[in-house]
């Protein structure tokens, strides 16, 4: 089993990027293995590790179908839609309440 190897917080070598790098350049990883890792260290916990690709081997970002950008717009239409009153608030609705503000505190007026 190969180790991959591993470097300290920008002391990455040129042709390395993180996911978020390539995605910056128009890229994507393109089903390549990861080629090293990056360790941030951190006082408490342990280092914060993210993982490098190859640019040389990254592939370009698929563009956005007419299909994609219906569902992605459904998706986020139902995150903003309460369950409760089935109206759209305009922001999306925090899990931990599970439905819109009004909803979740009935009792107190907005400010």
């Amino acid at each position: 089993m190969a180790t991959l190897p591993v470097y300290r917080w920008r002391l990455a070598p040129d042709g390395l990027a993180t996911r978020r790098q390539l995605r910056a350049l128009g890229l994507r990883p393109g089903g390549q293995d990861v080629a090293a890792q990056l360790e941030r260290p951190r006082r408490r916990r342990g280092p914060l590790v993210a993982y490098l690709y190859r640019v040389d081997r990254a592939r370009p970002v698929r563009p956005m179908t007419p299909g994609r950008a219906a569902a992605l717009a459904a998706a986020m239409r139902a995150r903003r839609t309460c369950p409760n009153c089935l109206t759209d608030v305009g922001y999306c609705i925090p899990p931990s309440l599970g439905t819109c503000t009004p909803c979740s505190y009935p009792g107190q007026d907005a400010a």
